[in-house]
C-alpha cells in the first residue's frame, strides 16, 4: 500500500497533475489498492479536515490582504518605508523589504505580498536602473517573509494539526521573520553597492512624519489584530474578521480608493485562493492519514534515530529533507504530509514543537523563492516579465542567506521562543 501511495503520486508529478489532484488520486489508489478501506472514507476525512473552526482564519486574513491591496494601504507603506531606506544604496530594495514585513503582518500569505508590493516597487526599482532580474528577486524573496510575521496561514494550519498555540506560533514568529528581513537587506545592499545602485536624496523629518501619518492606519492593523489576540480579545480567526472589517472601513471610507466595483474581482480572487488551499489541506489529510495508518513515522523515527540520537545532527537531516521537498511541493501539503512523520522524531528528541513549528516555516519558506516550484518566482515573473531561468540566477544569494538563518533558528531555539514565554502564553 505504501509503495502504490508514493508510487502513484510520483507518476501524477511526472505528469505534471496539479498537486491537490496528484495527492487525492494518490490516497484513491491506495485505498483501492488495499482492498479492505472503504473508498468513502477519502470523502469523510477530506470534509473532516475541512471542517475547522481554526481553519476559517484561510479565507478571512486573504481577503484583508486583497483589501489592503486594492485599498491604498500597500502604497502608503511603501512611502512610509522609503521615506526612512531610500536614501541608502540599493534604497527601494530595502523598500521591498521592509513593505513586505508591514504586509505580511496584515495578509499572512507570500504570494498575496508579492502581488501587492511587488506591482508597485518592481516598475519603480526598474526605473531607477536597477536590473529587472535583481528588482524581481529581491521582491519575491521579501514575499516570503509573509508566511514568517505573523498572522502566517502556514503557522494557522501547523498550530490545528498539532494543537500547538496559535498565538505562541504568531508571536514566536516576530524575531525569526526580522532576523531573516534583516538579511536580506544585508545581501540587497552588497550587491546594490557592487552595481552602483544609488539612493534617493535624503527625506527631511516633515516628510517622514508626513508619509507616517499617511500610513498610520496601516501600521495599526497589526496591532489591533495581534494585540487583540495576545490580550485575550479574540480568536486568531475572529481576529481575520476584524481585519476584513477593519480594511474595507480604512479602504472605502477612510482613504475612499476601494470601489465597490472592485469587490467582485476582490471576493472571486479570494474564493479561488481559498479554494486552492482548502482543496490542497483536504487531500493531503487523506494523505497524512494513510501514512499514520501505515505506521510510517514511526519506522522513520527508528531509522533518523539509529542514524543518530544527536538532535543537531538530526535536524541537519530534517533541514535537509524540507530544503529538497520545498523545491517542488506546496507549503500548506508539506505541512500537512511532513508534521506526522517528523514531529515524534524531533519530540523524541525533546526539541519543543513550537520551535520545530517556526524552523518548519521559515524553511518551507525557501521552496517558495526555489525552482522549479517557487510561488513567488511566478509572481515576481508575472510582474516584471522576465523568465524564471533569469530570476533563478538573481535569487540565489538571497536564497543562500535564508538557508544560514534557518541554521540559526535550528540551533539557537530561544529566538522562536523567546517572546512567547516572555508574554506568557506558552
Amino acid at each position: 500500500m505504501t509503495t502504490v501511495l508514493f508510487g502513484s503520486l510520483l507518476l501524477f508529478f511526472l505528469l505534471n497533475v496539479p498537486i491537490a489532484v496528484s495527492i487525492g488520486l494518490a490516497s484513491l489508489a491506495a485505498i483501492l489498492w488495499s482492498g479492505s478501506i472503504p473508498p468513502v472514507i477519502l470523502v469523510q476525512k477530506m470534509f473532516t479536515a475541512a471542517d475547522s473552526f481554526p481553519l476559517m482564519a484561510v479565507p478571512f486574513f486573504i481577503l484583508a490582504g486583497s483589501l489592503m491591496e486594492f485599498g491604498g494601504i500597500s502604497r502608503r507603506l511603501v512611502n512610509f518605508a522609503n521615506s526612512i531606506v531610500g536614501r541608502f544604496s540599493g534604497g527601494l530594495a530595502f523598500v521591498a523589504i521592509i513593505a513586505s514585513l508591514f504586509f505580511g503582518a496584515i495578509s499572512g500569505a507570500a504570494a498575496a505580498c508579492v502581488a501587492a508590493i511587488g506591482t508597485i516597487l518592481i516598475p519603480a526599482m526598474v526605473r531607477r536602473g536597477y536590473d529587472v532580474p535583481y528588482a524581481t528577486a529581491v521582491q519575491a524573496t521579501a514575499g516570503t517573509l509573509g508566511v514568517m510575521i505573523p498572522p502566517s496561514i502556514p503557522m494557522i494550519i501547523y498550530g490545528v494539526m498539532t494543537g500547538v498555540s496559535i498565538g505562541a506560533l504568531f508571536l514566536g514568529g516576530i524575531l525569526p521573520g526580522i532576523l531573516v528581513g534583516v538579511s536580506l537587506m544585508a545581501v540587497a545592499w552588497f550587491i546594490a553597492r557592487k552595481k552602483g545602485y544609488k539612493g534617493d536624496e535624503k527625506a527631511s523629518g516633515a516628510t517622514i512624519w508626513a508619509t507616517f501619518k499617511d500610513a498610520i492606519l496601516a501600521l495599526l492593523m497589526p496591532v489591533i489584530i495581534l494585540g487583540g489576540i495576545y490580550g485575550g480579545v479574540f480568536t486568531p480567526t475572529e481576529a481575520a474578521v476584524v481585519a476584513v472589517v477593519y480594511g474595507f472601513a480604512v479602504g472605502f471610507l477612510v482613504y475612499r480608493e476601494l470601489r465597490l466595483s472592485k469587490l467582485k474581482d476582490i471576493l472571486v480572487t479570494t474564493a479561488v485562493s481559498t479554494a486552492m488551499i482548502m482543496f490542497i489541506i483536504a487531500a493531503s489529510s487523506v494523505f497524512s492519514w494513510i501514512i499514520t495508518a501505515q505506521k510510517i513515522p514511526q519506522a522513520v523515527a527508528s531509522a533518523m534515530l539509529a542514524i543518530s540520537s544527536n538532535p543537531v545532527v538530526i535536524l541537519t537531516l530534517i533541514n535537509l529533507l524540507l530544503l529538497f521537498i520545498g523545491t517542488f511541493m506546496e507549503t500548506v501539503a508539506s505541512i500537512i504530509i511532513l508534521v506526522p512523520v517528523l514531529l515524534p522524531v524531533v519530540t523524541q528528541l525533546g526539541v519543543d514543537p513550537l520551535h520545530f513549528g517556526i524552523v518548519l516555516v521559515v524553511n518551507l519558506a525557501i521552496g517558495m523563492v526555489t525552482p522549479p516550484l517557487g510561488v513567488c518566482l511566478f509572481v515576481g515573473c508575472s510582474i516584471s516579465g522576465i523568465s524564471l531561468e533569469a530570476i533563478s540566477k538573481a535569487v540565489w544569494p538571497f536564497i543562500l542567506v535564508m538557508i544560514v538563518d534557518v541554521l540559526l533558528l535550528t540551533y539557537i531555539p530561544w529566538i522562536t521562543t523567546v517572546l512567547p514565554k516572555l508574554a506568557g502564553i506558552y
